[in-house]
């Protein structure tokens, strides 16, 4: 496994089966870490916050999730070998929970939304362990007591679902307190999985066009966001290959 660095983000070149196996060592041999994934909005948005970037810079493993990102890696001869998405790694992780009893803790969505994906996952995998799950709407006053939930569950997987950036701040100013072995945010994840929200077609996400499929969803939430970013993205992606450096914009 390698780590590239690409438009002022790094990542590991991996695939997501090896992904999974990398989740299952870790886990195994008792360390602690994050898994960040990585799509175009979040590399835009880590060049001018400052808290997003130490925690894909600190993550344990920062993977691709996004088609764009594994195509500009194959234009300066470092290809990434594939997409990983938070949707899938929900589903492989799941899987890997239930082989090797692993205990997971889900946080995030509306409380009706995430009891549907416990069920759902429980019933697709009968061995999986889901010890604890919580929903994603509650006050900065309520975090103690979600991350003493958190901890007493004694889960060594969590999986957070409270959209970027919110997500990654959670995880990074709790994580010494969580004693989870790995934690991973997944965004929009559990809508996809309770069935609330609608995946694109593979033949979408195989072009890239995810991102499409969801402005056609939701437009007056994220029209601005893509359209923004994906301009961005792409001007940074002309300068590095040009050759011309841009320091990202400091923190106030």
């Amino acid at each position: 496994m390698n780590r590239i660095k690409l438009l002022n983000c790094f990542y590991d070149t991996v695939t997501f089966d090896e992904t999974l196996d990398w989740a299952s060592e870790w886990i195994k041999n008792e360390k602690q870490g994050y898994i960040a994934t990585v799509n175009v909005a979040i590399s835009i948005m880590m060049r001018s916050n400052h808290y997003l970037r130490n925690f894909i810079n600190n993550a344990s493993l920062v993977v691709a999730d996004g088609q764009p990102i594994v195509w500009a890696s194959r234009l300066f001869a470092l290809p990434i070998p594939e997409r990983v998405t938070g949707v899938d790694l929900v589903e492989g992780l799941a899987v890997v929970a239930s082989k090797e009893d692993f205990h997971v803790f889900l946080l995030g969505a509306e409380p009706e939304v995430i009891e549907t994906v416990v069920k759902k996952l429980q019933q697709k995998y009968n061995r999986l362990n889901i010890c604890g799950f919580h929903h994603g709407y509650f006050s900065n006053s309520e975090t103690p007591k979600i991350v003493e939930a958190i901890k007493q569950s004694q889960a060594q997987i969590l999986i957070v679902g409270m959209g970027v950036p919110r997500q990654e701040n959670f995880i990074q100013e709790n994580f010494s307190q969580l004693g989870v072995n790995l934690a991973i945010g997944v965004g929009g994840t559990f809508q996809v999985i309770a069935g609330t929200k609608r995946r694109a077609p593979l033949w979408m996400q195989q072009v890239g066009l995810e991102w499409f499929y969801r402005l056609l969803q939701e437009p007056g939430r994220l029209w601005k966001r893509y359209l923004v970013t994906n301009s961005q993205f792409l001007f940074y992606l002309a300068l590095e290959i040009l050759g011309i450096n841009i320091h990202q914009r400091r923190d106030s």
